[in-house]
C-alpha cells in the first residue's frame, strides 16, 4: 500500500458497474431520454451487499456524446441517467449501507463535440498545423493539451467537485496516456482536500509499480494477472500463472494492485472460458492479494464477447434487469462468489499477503497465502484428475464438489478446488 492510499481501501471489495449500459440508456447518442436513472442502481444495492462487496465501482456517469468515455461536461450528470438528484439519492442510499462509491475520470481526452474543441481552446492538444490530436486512432476524441496548467486545475476542480458531492475513489481512465507529472501535480492537490481519497489508474502494459512510484496513484489495474489467470486455465498451464504471480508479489512491495477477472473493455469470463471451468478464475480472484473487483454480471454467469468494431461492447455492458433475482432463481457460479467474498472479509489481510508457489504442474497449483491467518489454495485447471501432498495438519477448509482431502492428500477432479485455513469453518 503506498504512503498515500486510506486505510478504508485495504478492507474494500467492488462491484464494477457500466450505468449506461446497466440503465438501458442509448449509447449511440442519438436518443438522449433517460431509460432508467442512476437511482435505480439504489433497487440493486442491497443485492450487491448480499453478495459481499462493500463499494461499487461506477463507469463514466457526466455528460458526454455517446459511450461515456467522450466528455461532453464533466459537471453534469448525464441526462440519459438522471440529473444530480439522483446522483445524491444513489449517494445517501450507498452511505447507509456502509458502501463506498468509486468514478469513472476520463481526462486524458474530451469528445469532438465538447465546446472548448471548437472555440479553438488551448486546453486541448493540437499539432503544428493546428489540427487537434486524438486518442489512439479514435477520431470523436480529442486529447486534452496536459503541459497546459489550465488543465491540471481543470482536473483537480472536477475531482474536488464530486468528492465533496459523496464520490470516494476516482478511476483514471488512460491513466497510461498521461505525462506521470501531470498525475503527480494534480493529486498532491485532490488529497489536500480530501486525504481519504482512493485513486486507480487504468495502466494496461509496462512498469506498474514504476507509474505508480512517478504518478503517485494508489493503484493500477493488474492486466498481467487478468491474463494469466484465463490464460492459464484455458490452457492448463499453471506454469504462466505462477510466473505473473511472482511479479504479482513482487508488485506488493510499493502497492497494492487492482485485481479483476472482467471488466468493461474485455470478454466476459465465462464466454472466454467456455468449457473450461469459471469456478476456478473466482477463487484466484478471492484468494490472491490485492484490491479485487466484480464486473457486474460476472457473478451470475453473464457471456459477451468484445469485437473490435462500432457498438463492439455492447454484448459485454448489457442491461440490468429491473430488480435483482429472486433468492431461489441464483446460480451457482453467485453462491460461489457468496462463499469466497465471505472468505476473503474473514481474512482481510489476503489483500496485502505474500504468496508461495507449493506445487505447479501443468494444470495444478497449490499455493499459501502467508498472512497472519495463511490460507493454502490448491486448484485443477486440467481435463484429468490430480492429487498433491500439502502438509495441512488440522485446519478448516472450503473445497468444491470436485474435491476431497484424505490425511495431508488432496484429490482434485477436473476444474476442482481446495482451500484451507486454521480459522476456515469445516464445509
Amino acid at each position: 500500500m503506498t504512503a498515500t492510499t486510506p486505510n478504508w481501501v485495504a478492507t474494500s471489495i467492488w462491484w464494477h458497474v457500466y450505468p449506461l449500459g446497466a440503465l438501458g440508456a442509448d449509447t449511440t447518442g442519438v436518443d438522449r431520454t433517460c431509460r432508467r436513472p442512476l437511482s435505480a442502481l439504489i433497487d440493486w444495492l442491497d443485492y450487491a451487499v448480499a453478495l459481499g462487496v462493500n463499494g461499487i465501482a461506477l463507469g463514466p456517469i457526466f455528460q458526454s456524446a455517446t459511450h461515456g468515455y467522450d466528455t461532453l461536461d464533466y459537471f453534469t450528470i448525464d441526462e440519459r441517467l438522471g440529473d444530480k438528484a439522483d446522483f445524491d439519492a444513489l449517494v445517501s442510499a450507498c452511505r447507509s449501507r456502509g458502501i463506498r462509491i468509486m468514478l469513472d475520470g476520463v481526462f486524458n481526452h474530451v469528445s469532438r463535440q465538447h465546446d472548448r474543441v471548437a472555440d479553438g481552446s488551448s486546453l486541448v492538444r493540437r499539432q503544428r498545423d493546428g489540427t487537434v490530436r486524438t486518442f489512439e486512432g479514435h477520431d470523436d476524441l480529442v486529447a486534452l493539451d496536459h503541459r497546459n496548467p489550465d488543465v491540471a486545475d481543470l482536473v483537480v476542480d472536477v475531482m474536488c467537485h464530486w468528492l465533496d458531492a459523496g464520490a470516494d475513489a476516482w478511476r483514471l481512465d488512460a491513466a497510461y496516456a498521461v505525462p506521470s507529472v501531470f498525475w503527480r501535480t494534480v493529486l498532491p492537490r485532490v488529497r489536500e482536500r480530501f486525504p481519504d481519497t482512493y485513486v486507480l489508474a487504468e495502466v494496461i502494459h509496462g512498469d506498474y509499480p514504476g507509474f505508480v512510484s512517478d504518478s503517485g496513484v494508489d493503484s493500477v489495474t493488474q492486466y498481467e494477472l487478468w491474463k494469466a489467470v484465463w490464460s492459464s486455465i484455458i490452457d492448463a498451464n499453471m506454469h504462466e500463472l505462477q510466473w505473473a504471480l511472482t511479479r504479482h508479489d513482487e508488485m506488493l512491495t510499493t502497492f497494492v494492485p487492482w485485481t479483476f477477472v472482467g471488466n468493461h473493455d474485455v470478454t466476459r469470463i465465462a464466454t472466454r472460458l467456455a468449457q473450461r471451468s469459471a469456478d476456478l478464475a473466482v477463487v484466484l480472484l478471492a484468494t490472491l492479494p490485492g484490491t479485487p473487483a466484480i464486473y457486474y454480471g460476472d457473478e451470475l454467469g453473464w457471456t459477451g464477447t468484445k469485437e473490435e468494431r462500432v457498438g463492439g461492447d455492447d454484448a459485454i455492458r448489457p442491461t440490468l434487469p429491473q430488480t435483482p433475482p429472486d433468492d431461489a432463481s441464483l446460480p451457482k457460479i453467485y453462491r460461489l462468489h457468496q462463499r469466497l467474498l465471505g472468505l476473503r472479509r474473514r481474512f482481510p489481510d489476503i489483500e496485502h499477503g505474500h504468496v508461495q508457489t507449493l506445487d505447479v504442474n501443468q494444470g495444478l497449483l497449490v499455493y499459501r497465502v502467508h498472512t497472519e491467518q495463511p490460507i493454502t489454495v490448491a486448484l485443477n485447471a486440467a481435463q484429468e484428475p490430480a492429487d498433491v501432498t500439502v502438509e495441512l495438519g488440522t485446519t478448516g477448509h472450503l473445497e468444491s464438489e470436485a474435491s476431497h482431502r484424505e490425511g495431508d492428500s488432496i484429490h482434485l477432479e477436473p476444474g476442482g478446488w481446495y482451500i484451507a485455513g486454521t480459522e476456515l469453518a469445516q464445509d
